[in-house]
């Protein structure tokens, strides 16, 4: 298995951390979940596992992550649990 990339933060990162806190999409904390969705947007990660279902993956914040982001013209990743990640993984038919 190959290692994940470390994704820079580029200046761009720290801007679109600002819109998603001053938009109400992320709480006031530019080191957390806003940052961890602005590095996967930026950087168009396919998902954004985590365990946080308050805040990131969270079905009825998605629509409004995926409006901010349209607005901001970035990529929305898919916003998965780590348990909703490794179903779909499975489920999927193997690469190659």
């Amino acid at each position: 298995m190959k290692p994940f990339p470390i994704l820079a933060i580029e200046p761009p990162i720290l801007e679109i951390v600002e819109a998603y806190i001053a938009r109400h999409v992320m709480p006031v904390d530019p080191a957390g979940h806003a940052l961890h969705l602005a590095l996967a947007s930026y950087h168009r990660c396919d998902f954004l596992v985590t365990w946080n279902c308050r805040h990131v993956a969270n079905a009825n914040k998605f629509g409004r992550i995926r409006r901010v982001n349209g607005l901001l013209g970035l990529f929305t990743p898919a916003l998965v649990t780590p348990l909703e990640h490794l179903t779909t993984a499975d489920a999927a038919p193997p690469r190659g």
